[in-house]
């Protein structure tokens, strides 16, 4: 047999070719863990550079006060990868496994913070609570491919590294108003998963307005009945039966958010002066682009009869009386069964835009919620307004507008969390062209919801009493789920990232391009977003 030289040759390189070719084709596969688009902002980043390989053989190892987070994290990979991953307790084979550890005495990383440690034959979450490994199984997620139906394969790489993270603050929150429009369960349950992805642990729900009464009392049946039976532009309406209430309550918890529920006291009430005529004191209620108020006297014609519905948007013109036998029966029964089917610590009363109310009778009003809600064991929560009341250390006051009832509520021992109009009301359109919102505020693009510090915010006020920071959606004019989406995101994770990552290291030419990196994350989960022209989105 001859060997042919020139041939062997050409055989030689047709294969170093094809191997080069399969060499190119092949994806890309992470490996600098600091390179990845993490938000919020982890506090340290230590690379390896190799990588971990995900696949069915990887095995989650969890206690069993673990498992909700266990199977949690299994089920988001086998959805967004496809990768199927198993669940097994602490006594199980430990192979390439992940591991949620729950430690002891980490002072730096508190109840909140995790240590994430990727290894090229295993990954460990440690953490003091379960708080803790919920965030680092987040920040997992993040670090994992973006989620591809079309390129799902039997495995995936994760680059390598220690990640030790913990938040700048312990509230870090969300409002949703579902009282000027009515948003159901399942909507409500979305709200949760999204904002648990960027680490918010607070869900303060707007329960109560003008417009509509949103949660079952069952010793005033009619609020929700009728005081719940429309909303903005005249739509049907809704309310949560206490039942469909817990089920958000669990279901919130299960993703380490906290429920606070509002009950706008003593304005924004006319949803419950049209359920029952006893509270009434005299209200007209507003036609449309006319307001009006009460005399001077407070008494109008239709005092004791309910007022009508309510389908605009215009605020300040309705208010409990002090003298009515039936308001404090009313306020005790619905913060007693409302406190009773809550079991975080905090109760929010609202307590803003009471513009009829007397400022005698308002501070009156909201000295005895606040002997209301500590009788219930809780903790009052009001919009700033409520610092010209006898507050205390035990009030938090919601800051969205005026400073001067900040320093106000801090020089009575109140904590502050801050939700500025400017930066933090989802509410408000991106610039004129927003399909949706309003802007009485501001325009609010999403690098004015990144820019902008709690503590300069309110510079006079100690940064000891600064709980934190809370994104507010005012549902004047959003419908529908994607409403929602579109005008919370790209904002939230901006000011999520504000909530958990220190000031000193953030910056927006930097954040953004973080930000644009989520935008394949965003489209995988169908999310709604407004793609901001200062953003170059991938």
């Amino acid at each position: 047999m001859t060997f042919n030289f020139t041939s062997g040759v050409r055989v030689l390189m047709l294969l170093i070719l094809s191997a080069g070719m399969l060499q190119s084709c092949k994806k890309e596969e992470p490996t600098d863990l600091s390179a990845l688009s993490i938000i919020p902002k982890p506090v340290s980043i230590v690379p390896t550079r190799t990588s971990f390989t995900l696949s069915s053989s990887t095995t989650i190892v969890a206690p069993p006060e673990l498992k909700g987070t266990a199977d949690y994290l299994s089920e988001r990979l086998n959805k967004e990868l496809g990768i199927n991953v198993t669940v097994a307790t602490e006594s199980s084979q430990r192979g390439d496994n992940i591991s949620l550890v729950l430690i002891s005495g980490d002072g730096e990383l508190g109840d909140e913070g995790y240590e994430l440690v990727i290894e090229e034959e295993s990954v460990t979450i440690n953490a003091n609570k379960p708080a803790g490994i919920f965030y680092g199984v987040q920040t997992l997620l993040q670090i994992a491919p973006v989620p591809d139906k079309a390129q799902q394969s039997e495995a995936a790489t994760l680059a390598t590294g220690t990640i030790r993270d913990y938040p700048n603050y312990s509230w870090r929150g969300t409002m949703l108003d579902v009282s000027r429009h009515f948003f159901g369960v399942d909507d409500v349950k979305r709200v949760i998963d999204l904002i648990s992805y960027y680490k918010m642990n607070v869900l303060h729900l707007g329960l109560s307005n003008d417009q509509g009464w949103r949660i079952e009392i069952k010793s005033w049946p009619n609020l929700a009945l009728h005081g719940g039976s429309t909303q903005v532009g005249g739509g049907k309406g809704g309310y949560y039966t206490q039942e469909q209430y817990k089920d958000i309550v669990a279901y919130a918890a299960s993703r380490y958010i906290t429920i606070v529920p509002e009950i706008d006291l003593p304005g924004h009430i006319n949803a419950a002066l049209a359920s029952y005529g006893e509270l009434n004191g005299g209200i007209v209620v507003p036609k449309e682009g006319r307001l009006v108020v009460p005399s001077t006297s407070g008494i109008l014609d239709g005092k004791n009869k309910p007022t009508d519905l309510y389908t605009g948007i215009e605020v300040g013109w309705s208010t409990l009386r002090l003298d009515k036998p039936a308001t404090f029966k009313f306020v005790n029964d619905v913060l007693r069964e409302l406190a009773a089917i809550t079991p975080g610590p905090y109760v929010h009363i609202g307590g803003d835009e009471a513009h009829v109310t007397k400022k005698d009778d308002y501070i009156q009003f909201i000295n005895k919620f606040r002997e209301i809600v500590q009788a219930n064991g809780k903790k009052m929560v009001g919009w700033e307004e409520v610092a010209q009341g006898n507050i205390d250390e035990g009030v938090v006051a919601q800051y969205w507008h005026s400073e001067k009832y900040m320093e106000m509520a801090v020089e009575k021992g109140a904590n502050i969390i801050l939700s500025p109009s400017k930066h933090a009301y989802l509410d408000m359109q991106y610039d004129s062209t927003t399909r949706i919102g309003l802007h009485w505020a501001a325009y609010v693009e999403v690098d004015e919801a990144y820019n902008w510090d709690p503590q300069a915010e309110v510079k006079d006020v100690d940064p000891k009493k600064i709980l934190g920071v809370e994104a507010a959606l005012w549902t004047e004019t959003v419908e529908n789920m994607t409403d929602i989406e579109f005008l919370t995101f790209p904002r939230l994770p901006g000011i999520a990232e504000i909530g958990w990552s220190p000031a000193e290291g953030r910056s927006w030419y930097e954040y953004k391009v973080r930000l644009g990196a989520h935008g394949p994350r965003m489209r995988a989960w169908e999310i709604d977003y407004y793609p901001s022209k200062r953003v170059d989105w991938k």
